[in-house]
C-alpha cells in the first residue's frame, strides 16, 4: 500500500513539475568609467558564472546568476586624448549575485520536437561585491577593504536548444550600477575625498558580453506548453 501511495505522489509532483535550467556562462567584461576604454562594448576582462532558470511558461522565467570578473581599467585603450596622456589603470575583483525576470520574445516550448528559438530580454535586480581602491600620485592603492553595490541589469540575447536537453545562449547584458567609485576614481569615505577626480556626477556601469550552456530537467516544462 505504502509503495502504491509513494508512486502516486510521485507521478503527481511529475506532472506538476516545471521545467528548470542550470549551467554556465563565459565571456567578456567591460567597465564604462572614469578610467579606459568610453567605448559600450569593449571586453577588458573575463568573466564567468553560474545560470539556473526556471520556465514559468513559454513567455517567461525566473532567473538567477552567480558571477566573477576581474575588472580591469586603463587609460592605453581610452578614445580620449587626455586620458591616454593621464595613462592610470587598474582593476577590481567583482563578484555578482543577480535575480529577475527572462521574458521570450518568441513560444519557449522545450518539449516541442525540432528547433526551439527566440530572442528574449532580462531584467531585476544585481548586488555585488568589489575593491574599494583609489589613486594617489598616478598609482592605484588597494585599500584591502571591500565594498557592496546594487545595480539594475538590462540583458539582450538569443538562445536555442542544441540538443535534446542542452540549450546554447547568447548576450549582451549592461548594469547601471549605483556607485561612481568601480573604478576607484570618487571614494566617498571622508579620509580619500582628496583623491576623487573625473565625473562624480554619473555612476559607473559595466557590460557582460559572452555565451551559456544550460542543461534542461524534469519532464513537463510549464503549465501551457501544450497549449
Amino acid at each position: 500500500m505504502r509503495f502504491y501511495i509513494l508512486v502516486f505522489f510521485l507521478s503527481l509532483t511529475m506532472v506538476q513539475a516545471q521545467t528548470y535550467e542550470a549551467g554556465v556562462m563565459l565571456g567578456g567584461v567591460n567597465a564604462l568609467s572614469d578610467i579606459g576604454s568610453q567605448k559600450h562594448l569593449s571586453p577588458s576582462s573575463l568573466g564567468f558564472g553560474l545560470l539556473f532558470k526556471w520556465n514559468k511558461s513559454q513567455r517567461y522565467a525566473w532567473r538567477a546568476g552567480l558571477s566573477y570578473a576581474n575588472l580591469s581599467f586603463d587609460d592605453k585603450k581610452a578614445q580620449d586624448p587626455a586620458r591616454i596622456l593621464r595613462n592610470l589603470n587598474g582593476n577590481t575583483g567583482l563578484l555578482e549575485l543577480s535575480s529577475g525576470l527572462e521574458v521570450n520574445f518568441l513560444p519557449y516550448n522545450l518539449h516541442r520536437f525540432g528547433p526551439v528559438f527566440t530572442p528574449y530580454l532580462y531584467s531585476g535586480l544585481t548586488v555585488f561585491r568589489y575593491d574599494y581602491n583609489y589613486f594617489e600620485f598616478g598609482k592605484a592603492k588597494n585599500t584591502n577593504k571591500k565594498d557592496i553595490s546594487f545595480a539594475l541589469p538590462i540583458h539582450f540575447g538569443i538562445k536555442a536548444r542544441i540538443g535534446s536537453n542542452t540549450i546554447l545562449g547568447t548576450e549582451i547584458g549592461v548594469r547601471y550600477t549605483f556607485t561612481d567609485n568601480l573604478d576607484g576614481s570618487n571614494p566617498i569615505n571622508s579620509n580619500f575625498a582628496v583623491y576623487q577626480f573625473g565625473d562624480i556626477n554619473n555612476n559607473d556601469w559595466y557590460v557582460f558580453s559572452g555565451i551559456s550552456f544550460t542543461y534542461t530537467f524534469t519532464r513537463k516544462p510549464c503549465r501551457d506548453c501544450f497549449e
